[in-house]
Formats: structure tokens, sequence, C-alpha cells
């Protein structure tokens, strides 16, 4: 069975022109730029090939020559798409590079080079697509795990446009049948695949994109920016198993901001939220990077940091002076800044909760000599045996040991 080449053209065309309408009202409605871009791709490359398939014998060679340079656009506009999708701004100039490439290179050839002409072209629209895959790969989001459709979706498109058009140059340089040959009627199956394919990549890179930002959300506290309870703890779970992979001990604070009610009482809350800010700055940018923060309720932060108690006594002595000293200024006159710590540390493999209650502990012994000072914990509240039964393969009764920090 024989497929008809103008035909299947036709209705890549149409398919192209449709899924280009769905993206850009999609993009329109969630505010998603990139769609916006492919939206506009698609529907440039569908406009560029329906005349030119359609009038091309009708029209100039100016005009043909026009629409060919809308059609390479198009193929930048999606390789800045991807580029835009990633955070990314637009490369302006190598959007229409690729046209300004074409025109010039076409316009020193002979009209009956048509050969030529279509292996440039090929060519250019596989830097596009190679471009398009480099940029899809390169993006670099650890919670982005499913990369490999994005990049073979191009690379695939890129392989099939170039491989007739090179077989019609090597086997058949001078055949005019290879036009209507198996393999440019395969271009033109693929052309529909391609299309098809790459907005299946593209919703699925966006869903994805939409289930991380509400997993990040649901971790995440809004007004410091900080991880919440539940992203701190999920988040510290991770990095105690691989310190405690590596043997190394851990040391959990607890941050209690002084007489923060009556800040709130005094100043208002606009006011109280600027201080919560203000301190979570602070523990930001006094802790190391590989050290882990978050706000755990109300005033109340904690931080995790993989070394022993002693280095992080003097961490949160660092914390301790520097919010005390970053002061706060309000209509009413100055706010107070100090923060009660506490702090606990345990060797590789001890609990979450086990250091936050030895660090709860510590913090209300400073409340109570005073405030605006760090405690230290003097021993873990609960036993060590969950840890020791793991690294040990034994099976032993669990029972409570206080292990002295």
């Amino acid at each position: 069975m024989s497929l008809d080449t103008s035909t299947l053209y036709f209705i890549a065309t149409m398919i192209a022109a449709m899924l280009g309408v769905m993206l850009l009202v999609f993009g329109k409605n969630e505010n998603i730029p990139a769609l916006k871009w492919w939206g506009t791709a698609y529907l440039l490359g569908a406009a560029s090939v329906a005349l030119w398939s359609l009038a091309s014998n009708m029209l100039g060679e100016v005009v043909s020559l026009a629409l060919n340079a809308v059609g390479f656009v198009a193929c930048g506009m999606v390789w800045n798409a991807s580029r835009v999708f990633h955070g990314r701004k637009p490369n302006l100039l190598g959007l229409v590079l690729g046209a300004i490439a074409w025109i010039a290179v076409v316009m020193t050839l002979p009209p009956a080079a048509s050969m030529m002409r279509m292996t440039i072209g090929a060519g250019i629209v596989a830097v596009y697509a190679a471009l398009t895959a480099t940029e899809l790969w390169t993006e670099r989001r650890r919670a982005l795990q499913r990369r490999w459709p994005t990049m073979m979706v191009p690379v695939m498109h890129g392989f099939v446009l170039m491989l007739p058009i090179l077989l019609g140059n090597l086997l058949h340089p001078h055949d005019v049948r290879f036009a209507g040959s198996i393999w440019v009627t395969g271009f033109s199956v693929e052309l529909v695949l391609y299309a098809v394919g790459t907005v299946f990549v593209i919703f699925m890179m966006v869903s994805e994109r939409a289930v991380i930002a509400h997993k990040n959300a649901a971790s995440m506290d809004p007004l410091t920016g900080m991880f919440n309870r539940r992203g701190f703890s999920e988040i510290s779970s991770r990095l105690i198993e691989r310190e405690a992979n590596a043997g190394r001990p851990m040391t959990a604070m607890i941050f209690d901001i002084d007489h923060f009610k009556s800040i709130n009482d005094r100043f208002g809350h606009p006011a109280g939220d600027e201080v919560l800010k203000l301190f979570a700055t602070v523990v930001v940018n006094t802790l190391r990077i590989s050290d882990l923060s978050g706000r755990i309720g109300g005033e109340e932060f904690a931080a995790l940091l993989p070394c022993p108690l002693e280095e992080g006594v003097v961490a949160a002595e660092r914390v301790r002076e520097a919010f005390a000293n970053s002061g706060i200024v309000v209509e009413d006159g100055p706010v107070d800044t100090t923060v009660s710590i506490g702090v606990a540390g345990g060797p590789a493999g001890t609990e979450l909760e086990v250091l936050l209650a030895a660090a709860d502990t510590a913090l209300y012994q400073a409340k109570r000599s005073g405030r605006n000072r760090v405690e230290a914990a003097e021993e873990l509240p609960l036993s060590l045996e969950n840890w020791r039964r793991k690294t040990a393969g034994l099976s032993l009764p669990a029972r409570a040991e206080p292990v002295v920090a």
C-alpha cells in the first residue's frame, strides 16, 4: 500500500496547528511562558509547511525562500521554548540565525541545486533539534529524573530528518524518483509522530514540574522560605543516613526567639513577621551550606549539622551573636532580637527525634538561665539500639540507655 506524501504532509500540518492552539491556550490559562513559545512555534511551522506544500508552484522564489525561513524560525522557537522552560533567557540571535544562514547560503546556490538546498535545510533543523535535546539534557534539577525521553524525541527527529537526505545524496544524487521513495514517505510519517511525541514530552515535563512544585509547597514555609517541620524532617532523615554511612556524628539545634509574643503585642504581627524572616536569613547566612535548617513552628526553628557537639555549640553561638547584633527598627522604635538555643549531639546514626528531644531540653535550660544564650545537652534521652541493631545486623531487644554526648 502506497501513502500519498502530500496527504501525509497535510495531516502533519493540521495536527501541528491544532497542537499549537492547544499549547497556546493552556500556556495562557496556566501562565506558563514556555508553552506560549512552543505553541507559537507549532503554528508558525504549520503555516509555513502548509503554504509551501499547497502553493509552492504558484509562489515566487523570494516568497518560497521566506516561507522556508519562517519554518527555521519555528525550529529556533522550539529550542528557545526549552530554554524558557528551564528559567533561562531566550537566545534571540539563535532564534533567527538558522533562517539567516539559510537565506545567505541558498542565494549563492544555482536554482538547479535543489538537493543541496534540501540537505542544508535538513542540517539546520537537525542542529536546532540537537540544541533542544542538549538544553533538555543539561537540566540539572535532581527532582527531574525522566530526562531521557525529552532528549530522545528531538534526537530521533534530527536523525530521521537527515537520513533520507543523506542517503539521497550518497546513493541517488541524480535520481529524481528519490523524492517519492519510501525514505521520504517515512519522513512524512515521522513528522506526524514528532508533532504528537513532542507535545507528549512537553506535557510530561509540565506535569512533573507541577508535581514538584506542589511537593515543595508542602515542604516549605511560605513566610521564611525555609523547610517547614515536615520538609525538615524528611531531608534530615536522608542527611542522617548519609552521614551515618560515613561514620560522622550529628548535632541538632533548636532556636526559640525570645519574647516573641511581646514583639507581636507591642509592634504588631507585621513586625513579628519581619523578625521571623530576619532570623531565617541570619541562620541561613551563618551556618554552612551543608547544614540543614527549618522553621518547625511559630517562633521555633531547628538546624541539623554533620559535626561533633563542640563544633555545633560554636556554630550556635555565631547565630546567637549575629541575630543579637542585627537589630530591626520599626515606627515605634528598635526591636530587641535575641534567641535562646539548645544544642544536642550524638554519634553516627542518631535518630532526629532523639537529637531534637535532647536539644529541646537544653533549650528550656537556656530559657531558665536568662535567655539569649546557648546551652548544650548533657545526654541523649533515648537509646541508640535501633541504629546498633541495623549496623551490627543483630536482633536485640530494645531498651533505654541514656548516652553521654
